[in-house]
Order: structure tokens, then C-alpha cells, then sequence
């Protein structure tokens, strides 16, 4: 009988025999957490350039969800056809309109920025409605004279603020036409990814649920509440219902004959995401038609919008604006301006909702704490005994 051989020969491995088995110099778990990061930050890096469309998919997704259902229980649950006429809805009801009007809103500006080049060069006299206005006319036409109405005067302001000159102003935007290739591959980007929201977005928020159950087990369910009923009272209290703002008084502009109706009609859109924009675009409107003489189409667009303003704000506001935050104005016009800066076009949509997700976070980290304060107090006044809760 012979003694087993403890030199047991190894199976040889593809890069050569295995040794012995060694320490590692990081855990397992360690190493699984760096490998995650990694993973993570290249992701970020190399797919960072989709997450202006993915988030704004994302936002429309989480507004227009209610809708989506009732649609979806129409087609007997098939997501894939409720998602396409969902996605046919949207480019018809809102993409094709935004787009057409930014692309009239960009060929007028142009010609605004050719009169702007053409007063540069050879100067421009006051227009007779600014000579016109009661008490600060003749202010308005010394102001005119001097930095518009002699040659290349305008040019040494904008130089002087924004460090170059009129032409180069010009150039660029001449050249933001190429912009228009890129906002349209961007709009087709979302238009995708609010596809998929639509079909896998029950699948895919049972995930996230998972997720944050884990990742914040005590106070997920109350955020993962607020959340979509934060972005569907932003996106439906402001952006929709500046976009109709803007449609209804850029119809009422041109009927009143102002010049360029359709980009004071997106300003007045623009203006109108923050809390009295819209009072402010068509009073300025109004103000401009009685100097210039049409004393009742000035009258009657200041009676039309103020009426409009009155149905939205007692009507269609309360009804749409079904949502826990109502945004203060600072963290609005933060989220306005911040994102137009970082995102472009369609950080109108998504600055305001970020800052709403974040007051709406801040509030409820607010609420915990007052909770938690008024908590052992409650508890001392519920075990204290009878006689003494009588004596007081």
C-alpha cells in the first residue's frame, strides 16, 4: 500500500501553474467597490453628452405618466403602441411647434442683429415713439443720440461691455444656424429615450424602488412620492402653460400689428416661467403701441392679457399645479437662467425642475427634522401620569 504523494501535481493554467494561495493586498469587497467606480466614471464620460436628452425624456416622462396610463388601458396594455402614439402625440403637440417657432424666432433676431450692424455703420435717428413717450422721452432721445444714432457708437458699447465689437456679435449669430443640426440631433436623441421611458418605465421604476429601498431604506418611499409629483406640478404649472402664454399673446401681438409677433411672442414665454415675466412682456408691449400711436390695439392687448392672465392663474394654474412645491421666485430664476446657460434650449424645461426636486428635498429634510424635535416632547407628555396632566 503506498503512501499518498503530497507533491500533488497542479493543473497547469493558461499563464502557467497556479501557486499557492496568497493574501490579496485589497479585500474582495474593496476591490468590487473600486471596480464600480470605475465602471461608473467611464460611463459618465463617455455617454455624458446624452444626459441633456435622457434627462429631459426622463422629465417629460415622469409629467406626462398620468396621461400615459390612460392611454396605455386604451391599447389594452401594450406599451410598445402606446408608446409610439404617445411619441406621435408629443412631435405633433409640442416638438414641431417649439421647433418652427424657434426657427422664425432665429431669422428674426437675425434681422434684428442686420439693423443692429447697419445703425453701427451709419448710424440711426430716434424712432419718433421713443421721442414721444410723456416725461422720459427726451431723456430716451438723448440717450438714442448718443450711444445709437452717431457711427460706430454702438460698437464701442458692446465692446466696452462685453469685450467685442458688432461684427464678431454678428458672425456668431450667423453661425448658430449650425447650432439648429445639433438641437435637432438632440430633440431625435429624446424622442428615443422618452420611448423607452414610455415601454419599460413601470420595469424600470420597480428597479429603482429596490435600489432606494436599500440605498435609503427610511426615507425613500416619502421622496420617491414626491419627486414625480414635483416635476409633473413644474412642468405642467410653468412650462406648459408658458408655452400657451406665449402662443395666445403672440397671436394677440400680431393682431395688433406689433413687428416680429413671433419672437416677442417666445419671450413672452420665456419671461412667463418666472412669477410676473408675462404681466411685464405684454404691459412693455402695450406701452410701445400707445407711443407709437395705435392708442386702441395698446389699450386693447393690455385688457387681453390681463383677462388671460387672470382665467390662467384662476383656473388652469390650480388645476394643473397638482403638485407639493410651488417655487419660490429666486430658486425659479436660478433654475431658469442656469439652466439655459449649461443645457441650452431645453434647459427651460429642466433647470426649473432640478431646483424644484431640490426645494422639494430640502422641505422634507426639513420636515424630518421638526418631526424629530417635536418627537421626545410628545413622547414626555404621553408618559406622563394622569394626575399630574390634570393638575396642569
Amino acid at each position: 500500500m503506498s503512501l499518498p504523494n503530497n507533491n500533488i501535481q497542479r493543473e497547469s493554467r493558461w499563464l502557467g501553474p497556479s501557486g499557492p494561495a496568497r493574501t490579496p493586498l485589497i479585500p474582495s469587497i474593496s476591490a468590487a467597490r473600486w471596480l464600480l467606480v470605475l465602471v461608473v466614471a467611464a460611463g459618465v464620460y463617455f455617454f455624458y453628452g446624452f444626459a441633456v436628452p435622457v434627462l429631459a425624456a426622463l422629465v417629460i416622462g415622469f409629467a406626462s405618466w398620468p396621461l400615459y396610463r390612460r392611454l396605455l388601458e386604451r391599447v389594452s396594455g401594450n406599451t410598445t403602441i402606446a408608446a409610439t402614439i404617445a411619441i406621435v402625440l408629443i412631435v405633433t403637440f409640442l416638438v414641431l411647434p417649439i421647433v418652427f417657432a424657434v426657427t422664425y424666432t432665429t431669422g428674426e433676431v437675425r434681422e434684428w442683429v442686420a439693423w443692429a450692424v447697419h445703425a453701427n455703420r451709419s448710424g440711426a435717428p430716434t424712432p419718433q415713439w421713443i421721442i414721444a413717450l410723456p416725461f422720459a422721452g427726451p431723456y430716451l432721445d438723448e440717450l438714442w443720440t448718443k450711444y445709437i444714432g452717431s457711427p460706430g457708437s454702438m460698437g464701442e458699447v458692446i465692446q466696452a461691455v462685453s469685450g467685442a465689437n458688432i461684427g464678431n456679435i454678428y458672425r456668431a449669430i450667423l453661425a448658430a444656424g449650425g447650432g439648429a443640426f445639433h438641437l435637432l440631433l438632440t430633440l431625435l436623441f429624446m424622442l428615443i429615450a422618452l420611448f423607452f421611458v414610455y415601454r419599460d418605465g413601470s420595469a424600470f421604476s420597480r428597479q429603482i424602488d429596490m435600489l432606494g429601498e436599500r440605498i435609503l431604506p427610511n426615507r425613500w418611499e416619502r421622496i420617491s412620492r414626491v419627486v414625480p409629483a414635483t416635476i409633473s406640478s413644474t412642468v405642467m404649472g410653468m412650462t406648459l402653460i408658458a408655452i400657451g402664454e406665449g402662443i395666445v399673446l403672440g397671436v394677440a401681438y400680431w393682431i395688433a400689428g406689433v413687428p416680429s409677433p413671433v419672437t416677442l411672442g417666445v419671450l413672452t414665454g420665456i419671461m412667463a416661467l418666472i412669477p410676473g415675466g408675462a404681466p411685464l412682456s405684454f404691459t412693455l408691449v402695450s406701452v410701445y403701441l400707445l407711443a407709437s400711436g395705435s392708442h386702441i390695439a395698446g389699450v386693447g392687448l393690455f385688457v387681453w392679457g390681463t383677462v388671460e392672465l387672470f382665467i390662467v392663474d384662476k383656473t388652469l394654474r390650480p388645476k394643473l399645479v397638482g403638485g407639493p412645491i410651488k417655487l419660490p421666485f429666486l430658486p425659479t430664476f436660478f433654475g431658469l437662467v442656469g439652466g439655459v446657460k449649461t443645457m441650452g434650449f431645453l434647459g427651460l424645461f429642466i433647470g426649473p425642475v432640478l431646483m424644484a426636486l431640490i426645494v422639494a428635498i430640502w422641505r422634507e429634510w426639513m420636515h424630518e427634522v421638526r418631526n424629530a424635535e417635536s418627537g421626545p416632547q410628545v413622547m414626555i407628555d404621553e408618559q406622563a401620569p394622569p394626575t399630574s396632566r390634570a393638575a396642569e
